[in-house]
């Protein structure tokens, strides 16, 4: 029986690539293991053990570059974390027994499958963003494969390191549901414009006030846009509906759907235009149902990555993308009543999203994996 071990978390963004790259194992070996290694306190603690896998928790925090006492303390914590990782990741490894392990990104791929590899188990990593970070740059030296999500991600890793175009993998309920079906089961029009805005499963505080502006200027103005905003859930947010009603913003409005995380794949499929952070993760959901957006990069990621993945759609017409620096309520505000006016636009970027989508991405990823898989049935069958 196949035993994997995937390593990442923090953040949807890591979390979902582990868990429809166990989707694609799963079509192929059903009885294989997986287990699970993230931090106790991230999204992956909560979302993996609904998902019905095994999950290991491990202590481990990046570094904070900003000089500030409190960061200080941070990284402090942090440098307690780091020099216990290879202890909890032998643990680790030893208690599941993987015949591999596979990164997806996060501060928790590093000591996993940097341990792994020391221990002689075969490795592999995915790296997401268009601007790899720290972490992937040091494992894809000693892993045995390596999978990007596009091209660009190349020319900033060692010319000696052989990478794989893949694509990044997302979980099947992306590509199951046409914008009618979404609509019909939300209750939505079908003959008007949907919105969709996001901050990430956390929010983001730019993107919050910016579309608080929107509801106000669609309802002064009798403006026809469905708007389904997921707000997120850091706790900084949890009054923001009775914000948007003390500002005039009436939330009986049947065009605004408002809460703190919503159905991703029936919302996104929905939407005509999606307002979002640009994580890897998000930009390949909206390439894969194909679907234009409004990008604004978080400034405060590792690497300023992004940015970077937020240009490649912009520079294939699939996306408008500008920085939080740029970025203001009016502007938005200006960009969705040019594409409220003009439908063509709307559907070109649309067009041109789906066209970035690597269609084959669940194959590519088994077609690295599969000489790695191969090896491990061929070495049970001599041991039987």
């Amino acid at each position: 029986m196949l035993r994997i071990l995937l390593a990442g978390g923090g953040t949807a963004g890591h979390i979902n690539p582990a868990l429809a790259i166990a989707e694609i194992i799963k079509e192929k070996h059903p009885d294989t293991q997986f287990c699970f290694a993230g931090t106790p306190d991230g999204l992956e603690a909560s979302i993996i053990p609904k998902e019905g896998y095994d999950f290991k928790p491990i202590k481990i925090k990046g570094f904070q570059r900003k000089i500030s006492l409190e960061n200080i303390k941070r990284n402090i914590k942090a440098v307690s974390y780091l020099a216990m990782s290879g202890h909890r990741s032998k643990q680790i490894i030893k208690e599941f027994a993987p015949d591999i392990v596979i990164g997806t990104g996060g501060y928790v791929s590093g000591p996993i499958v940097r341990t792994a590899a020391k221990m002689g188990i075969k490795t592999a990593i995915l790296e997401a963003n268009a601007f790899p970070g720290v972490t992937t740059k040091i494992l894809s030296k000693y892993v045995d494969k390596v999978m990007l999500t596009v091209k660009e991600t190349e020319k900033y890793l060692d010319s000696s390191v052989k990478c794989t175009v893949t694509g990044l993998p997302v979980r099947k309920g992306f590509k199951g549901i046409s914008k009618q079906q979404a609509r019909e089961k939300l209750g939505l029009p079908q003959d008007e414009i949907c919105i969709l805005s996001t901050g990430g499963s956390l929010g983001a505080r730019v993107i919050n006030e910016a579309v608080a502006e929107l509801f106000k200027w669609y309802q002064e103005n009798n403006i026809k846009i469905n708007h389904i905003h997921s707000y997120g859930k850091y706790k900084g947010y949890k009054d923001y509906p009775d914000k948007l009603k003390s500002n005039g913003i009436d939330l009986n409005d049947k065009r605004i759907r408002l809460s703190e995380y919503v159905d991703m794949p029936v919302c996104m499929a929905a939407a005509d235009l999606v307002i979002s952070r640009c994580g890897a993760n998000s930009l390949t959901e909206l390439e894969a149902i194909g679907r234009g957006s409004i990008l604004i990069p978080s400034p405060n990621v590792a690497e300023n990555h992004q940015y970077y993945n937020g240009m490649v759609l912009d520079k294939a017409g699939a996306g408008i993308c500008i920085e939080q620096k740029d970025f203001s309520a009016g502007w938005l505000k200006a960009k969705v009543n040019e594409l409220y006016n003009n439908k063509e636009k709307l559907e070109a970027l649309s067009e041109n999203a789906k066209r970035l989508y690597i269609k084959d991405t669940p194959e590519r990823v088994y077609g690295v994996l599969s000489p790695l898989i191969a090896g491990v049935i061929i070495n049970s069958d001599n041991d039987q």
